[in-house]
């Protein structure tokens, strides 16, 4: 090892920063961070160090760095382009026994700058003993995704009763057990899922009878969007939940990707419903929820999309409310916003579109009950989910209440995985267009001027990974 991993308190100490550039600002801001009081040795300042002292927040010399500036610093950073002024100022640091970094040149350092992944008061510092930064960098990205920017509240949490709990347990045995149930346990999961008052209730309560069975897990559901199909689209917090869960009940719109990266024992239910084939009835999903968490599971209703649009997700937790059982929604990319973008189509645009209107197209008697003269306004975006099989009918009605029939239309197909496909063309020529191609569900239908941008802005192209085309002709 060839620094020793340290953390310096600098709260109200006087700190030297040697250069007025932005790498100069960037350790400026660090050192502030850290409650730091800096001085900044430049002839000049660049923009954002200059509004700092304007604001009194840094003290600066105006001037060349000079013999013994060191002198009266508790620690002095050099960011400089003259290698004579790095080095003068690494060995007077060095003489007065200052730490002292020069960046980008570690044999200039009595320590180094660490990446760093900030959850206050809990800090990480990542080195590769200034041997490659940027690798540093990507191992402080991974961090990031894996530590929740809470676990700095829960922290806090913990740092608030640590007196308290240290007088309630003697026996350090004791103390230990105490904080893994609360840190691994409920108390950590309210505080991770916001729920940070009844965290500190429920911590407070175990304290007050001296017993950590209080903090126990009980069974919870979480009903999580999974998004639109590209495992990259998941949030922080569904990533965490599904490795938390003990049982998972996943639907058909969940790619095979995503259901691979929950916890490798969970158990996996599959209730997934297509047109006219439910494998598990919806009143019969709300009840397998129901009972699971009865049992004390830990339940992972994974969903395509949003739970909250058109995906039944207020069906399911209505039934876990009267329950009295705890469950977490976690947001999902819907449909809508994760196929259109990845198509290359906005679903609002100043020239085109003011207003975006979701509906679904699925068909309930071989009827629709939709607000025709609503979605028949100027000016703006309908997309609907579940379109494929009434396509023609909606076509057709829209066209009777007034949308023309050269209206640009598109259909996108599995929308942000490598089989997307998009299909564009008219109101009144996508059907016929649809029909003549292999198109397979999910799908989701734009009506709109928008749809003309789609060949501009096109990003994603499955077509290098996939050798599925994508169709972009009017027409």
């Amino acid at each position: 090892m060839d620094y020793l991993p340290i953390f310096l308190r600098l709260t109200d100490e006087p700190a030297l920063v040697v250069g007025g550039g932005s790498v100069a600002a960037r350790k400026v801001s660090l050192l502030q961070q850290a409650n730091a009081r800096v001085t900044v040795v430049s002839p000049e300042l660049e923009d954002s160090l200059a509004q700092l002292k304007t604001n009194n927040e840094i003290n600066h010399i105006q001037g060349q760095y000079q013999d013994d500036m060191v002198r009266q610093y508790r620690l002095v950073i050099a960011a400089t382009d003259d290698a004579k002024v790095n080095q003068a100022v690494y060995e007077q640091a060095k003489a007065f026994n200052i730490p002292v970094n020069v960046v980008d040149q570690p044999a200039l350092c009595s320590f180094i700058m660490p990446s760093i992944v900030d959850r206050s008061p809990v800090v990480l510092a990542i080195s590769t003993g200034g041997s490659s930064p940027v690798l540093a960098r990507m191992i402080r990205s991974r961090l990031e995704a894996l530590i929740p920017a809470s676990y700095g509240r829960l922290a806090a949490l913990a740092q608030k009763y640590r007196s308290a709990i240290k007088v309630k347990f003697e026996n350090v045995e004791h103390r230990r057990k105490f904080w893994e149930s609360a840190l691994e346990g409920k108390v950590s999961e309210l505080v991770l899922s916001g729920r940070d008052k009844e965290a500190e209730r429920v911590l407070q309560a175990a304290i007050n009878n001296s017993d950590e069975t209080i903090l126990d897990e009980k069974g919870e559901v979480y009903l999580v969007g999974a998004g639109p199909g590209d495992p990259d689209l998941l949030t922080f917090r569904a990533l965490r939940l599904m490795q938390r869960a003990d049982v998972v009940l996943y639907d058909r719109l969940v790619s095979d990707e995503i259901v691979a990266m929950v916890r490798r024992d969970a158990e996996k239910i599959y209730v997934g419903k297509e047109k006219s084939n439910h494998a598990v009835p919806q009143r019969d999903i709300n009840k397998l929820l129901v009972r699971l968490a009865q049992e004390g599971k830990r339940v992972l209703r994974l969903k395509g999309g949003d739970p909250f649009i058109f995906g039944r997700g207020g069906e399911e937790i209505k039934d876990l409310f009267h329950e009295g059982i705890s469950f977490q929604v976690v947001p999902g990319v819907t449909a809508a916003a994760g196929c259109a973008a990845y198509a290359g189509i906005p679903l609002t645009h100043r020239e085109f579109s003011q207003s975006v209107s979701f509906v679904t197209g699925h068909l309930k008697d071989g009827t629709f009950n939709l607000n025709w003269s609503l979605l028949s306004q100027p000016n703006q975006t309908v997309v609907i989910y579940m379109g494929l099989t009434g396509l023609e009918i909606i076509s057709q009605k829209l066209i009777e209440h007034g949308v023309s029939h050269d209206m640009p239309a598109a259909l996108i197909q599995q929308g942000t995985t490598r089989n997307q496909r998009v299909i564009t063309a008219t109101l009144s020529t996508l059907h016929n267009k649809v029909k003549a191609e292999d198109v397979v569900a999910p799908t989701l239908v734009i009506i709109g001027e928008v749809v003309t941008l789609q060949d501009q802005l096109k990003w994603f192209d499955p077509d290098e990974s996939s050798g599925i085309a994508i169709g972009n002709a009017l027409g």
